[in-house]
């Protein structure tokens, strides 16, 4: 293992002719975003290459000013208090045989794998020193570094181009794409890349302030206030907010808790273990005082800390693709006709762990329970009392509009009230994530995961075609998915409450509300009467996907060409486009749709923020990914490109 972080590049592999036709230019791909996605379609066109590229060869540039491999998000230069909100066992960059694709599987290793192989020395791995003695003690149930994890990327990144089979060679550009003319993709550094394909693997995109953001912007610069608008919180400079000022944060997701360790741990103070558990935070002076609230008001749930203990959980069983077929209508009520079977999804793996798990806490033979329960319609009268007479605590039923929004209609005389209520709150998650008693959660936790990669198809085939539908799924559901399943690692929430003590963080509540008045921003909230005036404002999210408001030089460049469009969904009742923010493009291949709705033959995007809505670039093992899929699918429409077939 290494001494510093990895500067260098991979050796150039030796270039053999042999198969390979040698007055025939090579044909130049593009790769527009050299991170975990970029690094995926490149592993899928090795893994492709021996059955589909013929007598040409490829050569892949890559172009991202960030390494090859951890990009822009998992570099490594960034904080050291930056974590994962996954668990080293459930981050893989490999397929499997559970993914559904044409190419074939490529084993490796998940990154906990990856670190007990380095640690025996069955790996050639170049680690940081600084990030040595975590990968010594990584433990299936910690919650990595993103410097760990940018270590694995860039290594799954070397070990791609080593395995890249004769015929594939790739170029880095440590630089930005800053344009496309024709087939030429223009770099930051002056250089040109003439392509005959481009693949833009996209992240989250970057976007301007929207209109709300903008009035707010402006509001601060009249009266001398700071606005930090939405952004990705480890590139935000926070230098400008002062110690001991009150600020106003509008974001309890992860986010936040990002900012939180950055303002706090991050300028000098200092956390200690408490003999008796939990924490205590020592104050450096450089901290300013944090006011967060949100919709919710309530922080994100922590991450599950135990396994399963009942039987294995059959999912997806009432929400698969037989189920999506079956649905009714042209045209879907995303509430009245999706929700239903995704509800009754999540109550089939919740009550599947609570009955073969926790027996002795049930009335009711699981088989009889399952058999009724298949038969009714979701939170009917007759579920309902299936439910009531086989799980006799009311406390180990799932109540789904409770978990969605825990402080609905609850109000409080005063902030201080409300604050003890919240810590209780939060206090009561740590202990119930914890708690392999609770394992239910762990089983509604496994289902919403299998609900999630099937959604995207309801857009995908147009049924789902109301803007205010796919708004519902967009939106409101993405958030419920993020708030219950992908929430931080506990620790970070026993340091709220550290905080919350120490008198630097406290709770704006539920429905937070911020208005610019009297020349300063002002937080109410539902929960209780109270308001707290700050000079500062800061927006703890990631901008919502706009092609319109695009910061990315390319991105617009492409869009006011025409040759890059934003997805629009129709509204049934008037017949209008509404947009969704998102990339438009052809679901199947990947392929960009101009504004008339025309595929390029030969530019593509993936990512989280296109037509197709694939979630994270790496995945937990053996999930079926969509975006292992869409990654082999892109790759062999390329490779196909290539070397068409005669």
């Amino acid at each position: 293992m290494g001494s510093a972080p990895w500067e260098g590049r991979p050796a150039p592999r030796p270039r053999r002719s042999f198969g390979f036709v040698a007055d025939l230019a090579p044909f130049t791909l593009a790769v527009v975003g050299a991170g975990p996605r970029g690094v995926g379609v490149l592993e899928r066109l090795g893994a492709n290459a021996g059955a589909l590229l013929g007598g040409r060869r490829l050569e892949v540039h890559l172009i991202d000013p960030f390494p090859p491999g951890p990009g822009r998000v998992w570099r490594y230069d960034q904080s050291p208090l930056l974590r994962m909100n996954s668990m080293p066992e459930d981050v893989t960059m490999f397929t499997d045989d559970s993914v559904r694709m044409a190419g074939p599987v490529r084993r490796g290793p998940s990154l906990l794998e990856w670190a007990r192989q380095v640690r025996a020395g069955g790996l050639d791995a170049d680690v940081p020193s600084d990030v040595v003695a975590e990968l010594t003690a990584l433990d299936p149930f910690d919650f990595p570094t993103r410097r760990l994890q940018s270590a694995y990327l860039t290594w799954v990144y070397r070990k791609v181009v080593e395995d890249l089979p004769d015929g594939i060679d790739v170029v880095e550009h440590a630089a930005r794409a800053t344009g496309v003319d024709g087939d030429t993709v223009h770099l930051s550094d002056g250089t040109a890349v003439a392509a005959d394909a481009v693949v833009f693997t996209v992240g989250h995109l970057d976007a301007e302030p929207d209109d709300r953001e903008r009035e707010l912007v402006a509001f601060a610069a009249r009266h001398g206030l700071a606005y930090y608008p939405a952004g990705y919180t480890a590139d935000v400079d926070y230098a400008g907010v002062e110690p001991g000022e009150t600020v106003l944060v509008r974001g309890f997701g992860l986010a936040f808790v990002d900012l939180m360790l950055l303002l706090t741990e991050g300028r000098g103070g200092r956390f200690e273990d408490l003999p008796c558990g939990g924490l205590r935070y020592h104050p450096s002076g450089a901290e300013p005082v944090l006011h967060v609230g949100s919709r919710r008001g309530v922080p994100y749930h922590a991450k599950i800390g135990y396994r399963l203990r009942g039987k294995p959980l059959r999912l997806p069983r009432f929400f698969d693709a037989y189920a999506i077929d079956a649905l009714a209508g042209d045209v879907l009520d995303f509430r009245r006709d999706v929700w239903p079977l995704v509800a009754k999804e999540l109550a089939w793996g919740y009550y599947s762990e609570l009955f073969t798990g926790h027996p002795d806490r049930v009335r009711l033979d699981f088989a009889v329970f399952a058999d009724a329960f298949a038969d009714l319609d979701w939170n009917s009268p007759a579920m309902r009392d299936l439910v009531a007479r086989a799980v006799p605590a009311e406390a180990d039923r799932l109540d789904l509009d409770r978990l969605d929004r825990p402080m609905a209609g609850r109000t409080f005389g005063t902030a201080e009230e409300f604050g003890k209520e919240l810590r209780k709150y939060v206090e009561a998650d740590l202990a119930r994530r914890a708690d392999q008693e609770f394992s239910a959660d762990l089983g509604a936790f496994m289902a919403l995961l299998s609900v999630y990669g099937q959604l995207p198809v309801l857009v995908h085939n147009g049924r789902l075609a109301a803007g205010s539908q796919v708004s519902d799924m967009d939106g409101w559901f993405h958030g419920f998915f993020s708030y219950y399943a992908s929430g931080p690692p506990p620790r970070r929430l026993e340091e709220l409450l550290a905080l919350h003590e120490a008198g630097i963080v406290s709770f704006a509540g539920a429905e937070m509300r911020v208005t610019a008045e009297r020349g300063v921003f002002v937080a109410s909230s539902a929960s209780h009467p109270e308001t707290v005036e700050a000079r500062t404002l800061i927006e703890a999210r990631l901008p919502d996907p706009s092609v319109r408001r695009a910061a990315d030089g390319l991105l617009r460049q492409l869009r006011d060409a025409g040759e890059l469009a934003e997805e629009t969904v129709a509204d049934p009742g008037t017949g209008a486009s509404l947009p969704s923010g998102r990339i438009h493009t052809r679901v199947s291949d990947s392929r960009l749709l101009d504004g008339t709705g025309r595929p390029h033959p030969h530019r593509f995007a993936v990512g989280p923020h296109t037509s197709a809505r694939s979630a994270a670039a790496f995945t937990r093992p053996r999930t079926n990914a969509l975006s292992f899929r869409q990654n082999d699918a892109v790759a062999r429409e390329i490779l196909a490109l290539v070397s068409p077939p005669s």
